[in-house]
């Protein structure tokens, strides 16, 4: 859902994000749950500084960070979909410092290389922490 930024800001101050960020000048977030899912699996995609907000508040979560094969295929992913050079510069200056705040805040890091191998990769892991009978958030 899209809000204004002052209708954003009113929900920060409020308290009614799990998570929230600020990410190139746009306003992002989780809004808390309802309670029909307190007892389910939340998946969220979301930038590592929301990530680290959900591992503050939910420390037993489980967070699976998915990073790509390198800055240079990212690069040239971003070009591949037609985004700027400016933008991309941004990113990638972004992406460096995101991807030292996953290893240090992640359960587990997926890469990326080949999306049928990352999505399996993923989905053990939420299979094997189900198994355990740890997984929350």
């Amino acid at each position: 859902m899209f809000v204004t930024r002052a209708e954003f800001e009113d929900a920060i101050a409020n308290g009614r994000f799990l998570e929230w960020a600020e990410f190139l000048g746009n306003l992002y977030g989780t809004p808390i749950p309802s309670a029909e899912f307190v007892d389910g699996d939340l998946l969220l995609e979301i930038e590592m500084q929301g990530a680290q907000s959900v591992r503050t508040a939910r420390p037993d979560s489980l967070l699976i960070g998915v990073a790509p094969p390198s800055l240079d295929e990212l690069a040239a992913r971003m070009r591949r979909r037609g985004d700027d050079d400016a933008h991309i510069r941004r990113r990638i200056a972004i992406a460096s410092d995101e991807m030292e705040l996953a290893r240090r805040i992640c359960d587990q890091i997926v890469v990326n290389d080949d999306l049928d191998v990352a999505i399996a990769e993923i989905s053990g892991i939420i299979s094997t922490r189900r198994a355990a009978g740890t997984a929350s958030g």
